[in-house]
C-alpha cells in the first residue's frame, strides 16, 4: 500500500505542473499560469492595462505574432534605428515598454518593423484618413452664384436670401456678386451695407469665408455653412 501511495503522489505531481503550466510557449517549455501573448496567430493588441485583446483581422497591418520572420530591422519607438535583431527580441522589447511589434515594411529583407502602440496608431491613421476625405469634399463643394445691384429692392433681396438659405442647407456655398456700372461705382459703400445685412440676416447658418472686396466693378463675397458646434 505503501508503494500505491508513492506512486499516486507522483502521478499527480505530473498532472497538477500540466495544469499549471502551458505547452508550448514561446520563448522555451512551459510556462507559468499567468497572463502571455499567444504565439504563432494569436494576433493580440496590447490593451490598457498590460493585457491583449483580440484585433479584426481584416487590414494587411502584421503585428506582434502575426509576423512571420525570424529577424526583423527594428525601429524604436523615437523612430530610430534599432538595428536587426530576433522576432523574440523585438517581442521582449515590446513587453518591457508596453508597445507592440507593428511591421511597417513586408517587402524588405529582412522586414522592418517598428515598436509603438498599435491601437493609437490606428486611431491616428484613421484619423488622418476622414480629415484627407473631409478635405476632398470640400474642395469640390458646390459654389451656387447670386447677382445683385446696387438698387436690388425688398423683394428681390428676399428672394436672393431665400436662394441663399436653401443651398446652404444642402451644404452649398454661395458667391455674392454686386455688379457696379457707370457712375453706380459711387456707391460702393451701399453695396457694402447690403452684405452686411446679408451676413447678419444668414448669422445663424453661414459663416463668411471670403470678405466683402471689390474685383474690377464687381463686389464679391462667399459664404458657406455654418460649423457645427
Amino acid at each position: 500500500m505503501g508503494n500505491y501511495r508513492a506512486e499516486t503522489t507522483v502521478v499527480g505531481t505530473a498532472e497538477e505542473s500540466q495544469c499549471n503550466g502551458r505547452l508550448g510557449g514561446s520563448r522555451g517549455g512551459f510556462q507559468g499560469s499567468g497572463p502571455s501573448r499567444p504565439r504563432g496567430g494569436g494576433g493580440g493588441v496590447r490593451g490598457g492595462r498590460g493585457g491583449y485583446q483580440e484585433r479584426d483581422r481584416s487590414n494587411d497591418v502584421l503585428i506582434n505574432d502575426e509576423i512571420n520572420a525570424s529577424e526583423v530591422r527594428l525601429i524604436g519607438e523615437d523612430k530610430q534605428m534599432i538595428g536587426v535583431v530576433s522576432l523574440d527580441q523585438a517581442l521582449d522589447m515590446a513587453d518591457e515598454a508596453g508597445v507592440d511589434v507593428v511591421m511597417m515594411s513586408q517587402d524588405a529583407s529582412p522586414p522592418v518593423c517598428r515598436l509603438m502602440e498599435y491601437s493609437k496608431w490606428k486611431y491616428e491613421q484613421e484619423k488622418n484618413v476622414k480629415e484627407a476625405r473631409k478635405k476632398q469634399r470640400e474642395a469640390r463643394q458646390e459654389v451656387k452664384e447670386l447677382k445683385l445691384r446696387p438698387n436690388t429692392d425688398v423683394h428681390d433681396y428676399q428672394v436672393r436670401l431665400r436662394a441663399a438659405q436653401n443651398f446652404l442647407s444642402k451644404g452649398m456655398k454661395v458667391k455674392l456678386s454686386l455688379q457696379f456700372r457707370g457712375r453706380e461705382m459711387q456707391f460702393q459703400e451701399l453695396g457694402r451695407q447690403m452684405f452686411d445685412k446679408f451676413i447678419e440676416d444668414l448669422a445663424e447658418t453661414a459663416q463668411v469665408e471670403v470678405r466683402p472686396a471689390m474685383q474690377g466693378r464687381q463686389m464679391m463675397m462667399v459664404i458657406a455653412p455654418a460649423k457645427e458646434k
